[in-house]
Parts: structure tokens; sequence; C-alpha cells
């Protein structure tokens, strides 16, 4: 059976405590957007997968709750930084499995200002051995040692090292990620940040730990977005082919021998997971990275974005600083990754993001993108990945 998804909507993410709101109030309003672009209303809803990392048990239902007091069930979804993608995994798969016509994904954030900790616990080297990415922290320590710097950076920003003393990788190609993602974000009235850097200025910027700096890492944000999975008989009997968008395929892998065997950060942070999800979702749509014209990526640092290239098969291993600093993932390249402007500019509230990488798809694939539309878009990919370990890949087409 398939799947559609005919409305979304999203709050612009925020720097957090810029407005004086509370989760539901985000949830509400991304919601109610979704609803309204699928010209639907709540109580066709038959069930509600919620993603949050941050806040408290039933705090799905709590947000759930402002769009309506249907009875419908409520799940309250948490799987790190991949928390968004797989509620819409969940409601996709009520959709498909044909328990459901109608289930709305939500996910949402309100975060602590400064960085984020070692995980979704936000745990750090205080309470580093009895974090749930112990074992991957485990894997830096025996190769780096663990340093007095953000946990998620100093795992992301060794890996980085790494590619660069196998590769030949270059601080400019990683600082390259976050000038284009940055660039991309000046046309998204959606974004936390809307300002341009140039590659330059994006080095001399301050380092979180090297060779990562600033403007290089996602921040963290306030944020909600909204989804509407619908199946192919609600499709045709509300009218809504014209608002549709095929989910083509969609695979959640989680880390296997692979991630930690090596003692590598590379492995560890994820690229083993991410590239056998995207195996199995071109191997379930009969669609290739060939095949994609947008790619929204997660980017939550630089070097991530160049790991995933490698992993979706955008490029061989060891390429990928080359294929950013080529053109080939911005407008007039072979593909636009991260018109939305990424994690790293548009922001990262955790459950929210996997929802909002496929809100920006959806506009894409409908030409609904404005001033950041890729031209002529048919196929999507989403890739939503998070420490501890889970890597979902979704690929969307326009019908």
């Amino acid at each position: 059976m398939k799947s559609y998804i005919v409305g979304v909507g999203m709050t612009k993410f925020e720097k957090p405590e810029t407005r004086d709101w509370q989760y539901w109030d985000m949830v509400k309003e991304a919601g109610t957007l979704a609803l309204e672009d699928a010209g639907i209303t709540y109580d066709q809803v038959e069930q509600v997968p919620v993603g949050y990392c941050f806040q408290a048990s039933t705090a799905g239902q709590r947000a759930a709750y402002e769009l309506g007091l249907t009875g419908v069930p409520v799940y309250n979804v948490n799987n790190n930084c991949a928390t968004g993608s797989t509620a819409l995994m969940m409601a996709r798969q009520f959709v498909e499995g044909g328990l459901n016509d109608c289930v709305l994904a939500l996910g949402f954030e309100k975060m602590a200002r400064g960085a984020l900790g070692g995980g979704g616990d936000g745990g750090g080297a205080s309470d580093f051995k009895t974090s749930p990415v112990a074992r991957h922290y485990g894997i830096m320590a025996a190769r780096h040692g663990f340093e007095m710097t953000p946990p998620t950076a100093q795992i992301f920003g060794n890996a980085a090292r790494e590619h660069m003393e196998k590769y030949g990788t270059t601080e400019a190609q990683l600082a390259a990620v976050g000038a284009k993602n940055h660039r991309h974000s000046t046309n998204n009235p959606y974004a936390q940040f809307q300002d341009a850097y140039t590659v330059d200025e994006i080095l001399a910027a301050r380092t979180i730990h090297r060779p990562l700096t600033k403007l290089q890492c996602s921040p963290t944000s306030d944020g909600a977005a909204a989804a509407v999975v619908v199946s192919e008989r609600f499709v045709e009997r509300h009218g809504l082919a014209g608002r549709a968008v095929e989910i083509a395929a969609q695979a959640m892998t989680t880390d296997t021998g692979e991630s930690f065997a090596s003692g590598s950060c590379i492995d560890a942070v994820g690229q083993p997971m991410s590239r056998a999800a995207a195996r199995r979702v071109y191997e379930a749509s009969g669609l290739g990275i060939e095949d994609v014209d947008v790619v929204e990526l997660h980017d939550c640092f630089s070097v991530n974005e160049l790991l995933t290239y490698e992993a979706l098969g955008m490029c061989a291993p060891g390429e990928s600083g080359k294929l950013v600093e080529s053109g080939a993932t911005t407008y007039g390249g072979r593909w636009v990754v991260n018109p939305s402007g990424g994690l790293i500019s548009k922001g990262h509230p955790l459950g929210a993001t996997g929802i909002a990488q496929v809100a920006e798809l959806t506009w894409q694939l409908r030409g609904e993108a404005a001033a950041r539309q890729a031209e002529g878009a048919r196929v999507g990919l989403a890739h939503n990945i998070g420490l501890g370990g889970a890597a979902v890949v979704t690929v969307l087409r326009r019908p």
C-alpha cells in the first residue's frame, strides 16, 4: 500500500528563549499549518506519533491536545536527533500497513541555550560512562582522548580529523559546507540564521573543537514541524492528488558491529548506518542517487555532510571534500543539498528536524519553495541521523 504526504507545516526555528511560548504553542502552530495545507481537520486524523527529546513523558499528548480532543492514540517518540524522522516513519507504517488512512506526525523541541551535551540525556564528561552513547564516546576516547569541549562537537570534530588524515580533506573544504548552507538559508524565512558567510569568515570563527568552528556547527533551537501522511484511497476520496507527494521508500538502520570494529569516529558517528539505510531505500524504490534532484541531509556538523555524501553514493570514499568544492551540491550543480540551510543554518530542534526536512522537500517537489526552489525537482531524499544510534533515509517522489 502506498503512502503520501499531503500537508506539511513548521514554525520558524529560533534561538532558545527568543519567543515567550511553550512547546504546545509551537506544535499548535505547526500542526495547524499542516492540516490547513492538506485541507483537512484534526478529527479526520486517526493516530498521532509525536517526537521530542527534552520534555517529560506524555508531553506529546499535552502538545497534540492543542489541536483537538478527539481521543485518538498519541505516541511519544524519542530517538535522539533522528526523532522526527522516526515519528514520520511510524506514521508511514500505520498507513502502509493498512491500519489507518490519515496520520499526523509531529515533532518539536524547546531547548536550553548553550552546547548540546552527550546525546538526548545531555550527558557530558561527568556522566560519560552512563550515557546512552558511552560506547560511541569510548571509541573516540580510545583513539583521541576525551577533552573538555562539547562531546558531540568533539566526536564529529575527531571524525573530521580522521577524514583529513586519511583522504587529504582540507579545512577549507569543511568550511565550504558551512558557507553553502548559510548562503542557502538567506532565502528561507523559517531558518534560525539568514546570514551568508565566506569560507574565510567561517574558518576565522571561534573554534568549537578543531577543526570545526562555530559556523560549521548546528545550534540549539526551538521549533516544531508537522506532516500529514495518508493512504492512496484517502487521496482519491478527498481530491488531494494535486497536493500529494509519495513516500517512495523509507528505511531505518541502527548500529551494527561495523560502527565500532574499526575504532574510527567516522564509523562511530554513523556513516555505516547511513550507507545501509540508503542502500535499502534505493532497492525498495527502484531509484538511485542519480535520480535524486534535491537532498535534505543531517549536517549537524560540516563533516557529517561530507560523510553523508559518501554514504549516499554521491561520490567515492574520500572524494566528498572535492565534491562540495566543485559546486556539485548547490544550485546549478548535480544536486541541491540542504536548500533550507540545513541544520547548520536553519537550526536543529532535535524532535522537529526530521519532519522539517521532509516539509522542505515537499515544498520543493510541489514547486512551492519560492526563492530557494530547485528547478524541476521531482525526487527528493531526506537523511536524518542520531547518535546512539539511528539513521533514517526517506525518498520522496512527485507522482
